[in-house]
Parts: structure tokens; sequence; C-alpha cells
């Protein structure tokens, strides 16, 4: 099943699956499992120090607020609505958001604008590294796409968090972004101030996704908030000024309705993540292994790819994000890991004195917690889809040629996954093979990258 509260909140691919999703669970039995046997090994590497600041909950916005603020919480109207943490140097920005009108009627445009202060007496300097934000009507919607296609070109996506995080994958800074922002000594900036309009949609609902890399020359405070469009007596709307955002942090409260509070870790009982609210620590997951033996004739073996806590396939790994400041109410860990990339590097070794042809995959097996003799998949897939996002692998092919190529993926609960990729390592070669790609918001854990030895023992 999918992971309760962080992934089960209202998104709009999931309001285009609901009805089909009821009758395929009053017709259709339930799917075959199958077992692969084969190993799960810990994924080599860790994440980086590099702090985000990680706006998602709550997921659905019906009223104006603050999402998500790390300003101090003196002089303001809800001090506990202020988490009190600088960035400084790198860092992130990440933010994933839906609106949806508190009544039928009220079809004004939210905006979701993200507000920079400088409380130091010199200038700040943002340099704006890779920047992308893209609503789902009309600039990424959520359509059905085949299993595996090629993305070198960056053109296939479905819904905003797909499109981002392919855009950042492929170092892009979108046109609305300036290269820098300074900010003046004691004041703010406005980092995002973009809408996300339901006009004219059915249901009235939209969402909104964003990712953007930083660096600052000095410290800066970070707020995401929600606030309406200015409204003349014709109907006509203007975007929030600098003002009006800054009068919303000072006066504002947390946006409400919250999202369904998380378990508290390690109490019995099922596992609640929730959404996440706070500032995380890592934006990259990045390996250098010297050498990795290639899987024995006719084996296989699997890394996983953004465990979280009940979900690690028996590694006993982790790899959510800590959070080093969150709202009580909100997750534990930036449990799914959106919009942060996975920079993994695997010298490959045929230690043999035979050429070893091998193949990689992606693949989203069941979900579970314990060490188990291989990987569980089912036969049909339900019609959940729990990856949607592209994939890149660098490496040298057969003839010795570097290649690149990036692979946008759908895959459902349980699906084996395509071959991507099928190299011939001859007796004791080393082959890199460099596999990158940002988890991409509206997906579920867990993934696996698989590695097969298709030559016959």
């Amino acid at each position: 099943m999918p992971l309760a509260g962080q992934f089960t909140g209202l998104t709009l691919a999931m309001l285009s699956l609901a009805l089909p999703l009821r009758a395929f669970a009053q017709t259709t039995p339930p799917p075959e499992t199958i077992l692969q046997p084969q190993k799960v090994l810990p994924l080599p590497g860790g994440l980086d120090q590099v702090r985000v600041f990680n706006s998602n909950s709550p997921e659905v916005v019906s009223q104006a607020g603050i999402l998500l603020s790390t300003f101090p919480p003196q002089g303001m109207a809800t001090p506990t609505a202020h988490l009190n943490t600088r960035f400084q140097g790198r860092f992130d920005i990440f933010a994933h958001h839906i609106a949806k009108p508190a009544t039928p009627e009220d079809l004004r445009t939210l905006y979701l604008g993200v507000i920079a202060q400088n409380p130091t007496h010199k200038p700040v300097t943002i340099n704006i590294l890779q920047a992308a934000s893209y609503v789902s009507q009309p600039d990424a919607p959520f359509i059905p796409l085949p299993d595996v296609q090629n993305n070198d070109s960056g053109m296939i996506y479905a819904g905003p968090g797909d499109r981002v995080m392919t855009e950042i994958l492929r170092g892009q800074r979108q046109a609305i972004f300036p290269p820098q922002v300074v900010i003046p000594p004691q004041s703010s900036a406005l980092l995002l101030n973009l809408p996300i309009s339901v006009k004219e949609l059915t249901p009235p609902l939209n969402g909104r996704s964003a990712l953007l890399r930083l660096r600052s020359n000095g410290p800066v405070y970070l707020a995401s908030l929600g606030l309406y469009a200015r409204q003349d007596a014709q109907g006509q709307e203007t975007p929030p000024s600098l003002e009006d955002w800054q009068t919303l942090l000072k006066t504002g409260s947390l946006v409400t309705p919250r999202d369904k509070p998380p378990s508290v870790p390690g109490r019995p009982g099922p596992i609640i993540y929730s959404r996440v609210a706070g500032v995380g620590v890592g934006s990259r997951w990045y390996n250098q292994t010297t050498k990795l033996e290639i899987p024995r004739p006719g084996e296989r073996f699997s890394f996983p790819l953004s465990t979280v806590i009940g979900g690690t396939l028996g590694t006993g790994q982790v790899q959510a994000a800590p959070l080093i400041a969150r709202y009580p109410d909100t997750a534990y860990q930036a449990h799914g890991n959106y919009g942060i990339e996975y920079d993994l590097n695997f010298p490959l070794f045929n230690p043999t004195n035979q050429p070893q042809t091998i193949t990689l995959t992606i693949q989203s097996p069941v979900k579970t917690n314990l060490a188990e003799p291989g990987l569980r998949f089912l036969n049909p897939p339900p019609n959940r889809i729990f990856f949607r996002g592209t994939v890149r692998f660098r490496y040298r092919d057969d003839a010795g040629t570097p290649q690149s190529q990036s692979f946008h993926l759908v895959q459902k609960q349980g699906q084996q996954g395509p071959e991507l990729l099928r190299l011939t390592l001859q007796p004791q070669e080393t082959r890199l093979v460099q596999v990158n790609f940002l988890y991409p918001p509206d997906a579920t854990p867990v993934q696996v990258l698989t590695l097969a030895n298709l030559t016959q023992p």
C-alpha cells in the first residue's frame, strides 16, 4: 500500500485515478505476488550537508497564511509559526502545494510566495544556480505515458513535479528566475511569487511544484506563504506585492486545515508519515565506490532508493533526510526525499576470466521492512503510479564510446520495470556507470536499482 499520510494526501494525479481505482477494486481479483530471489544491499554513500527549505504541508491550501517560516518569532503575531533557522552558502528551496477553493464560488487565484530576509548590515547576494517551477494546468498535466521513453530532450513529463525535476537534472534555470538576487541590509526580497490558478478547471484544483538551488554570501531567513491575488471592482487580479507578503508574514498564522499529524517514531501501531514542513539536511545522495563486483552469472542484486522507516526492504537503511527544524504536527523526516538528487557512481568490475553481460533496471517492488529472500512484485501491477520521472545514465558502451541516455519512467506499485541498460564487461574489466535522478513529488517509495548478470552459470 502507499505510505500513509505523506503519500495519500489529495493530489491531482489521485483525483484523476479515483474512479478507475474503485472500479478496478470491484471487478478485478487480487494480483499475483511474484517473489524474485536475490540480495538487497544498502545503497552506498549518504546525504550531503546542504540545507533544504522543504514546504509541502499542508499539501492542499484553501486559505491565505503561512506555509513554512524560518524567521525569528520575535514581533510576529503567531510566534510558533516561525522556526528561527538561517540559511547561508549552498541551500535549496523545495515547495509543492495544491490550490483548492474553500467554496465552489471562490475562484480567486492563489499565489505561492517565497520571501527571503537579510538580517545583517551588509548586502547579501543570492545566486540562483538552477531553478524551475510549474503548475499542473496548463504547464504539465498528468497525462498517460508509456512505461519507458527516451528523454534526452527533456520534453517528456507528466505533472509539475516531474517537469521541475527533469529540468533541474539538466542543470537549467527557468527564464522567470534571474541569475541572482541582491538583498539590501536588513531588507527582504521575493524569490518566488507565482500563481496557482483554478479558474475554468474541473474540478477547480491546480498544483504547483518548485525547486531552487541557491548559494548566498551571507545569512538569510526564508518563508513560504499562500496569498490570494488582489481584485479590483471589475474583478481584475493583480499579484501580491512584497509589502503584502511581509504583512502576511508578520500578522498571519499557519495555513489550515492541517494535514494528518505523524505517528511518533518507535511507537507501536500504524506508521503515519505526514507531510513535510521544515528544514532538512541533505540535497544530494552521493557515493564514491572504488569498485563494485557485478553479480555472479545468473544472479542479481538490488540497491534500494528513497527508503523510509517501515520500508527498508530488509536493509535497515533509512535514506529519508533528517529535519533540524519542523512544526510539531508535520513529518519527522523528509520522507520520499522529494527534490533530492541521487548521484550514484558504480565502477562495475568483472572479476572473472570470461565476458559477462549485465543489465541495469529501475523497479518498484512491494514495500516491506522485513529481510526477505528477495523482492516481491505484483502481476498485474495495480493501477497506482508509484514513480514518474527521468533517470539519466552515463557510461562507455561496449565500443568504448561515451554515452549519456535519459529515460522517462512510469511505474506502478509492484512493477518489475524494463531493462534500461545492457553492457558486456570483458574479463577483469572495470567500467564506470553513473546514475542520476531527482526524486519527484507525487512518487511513492520504495524503488530499487537492480543489476542482473545474464551470463549463464
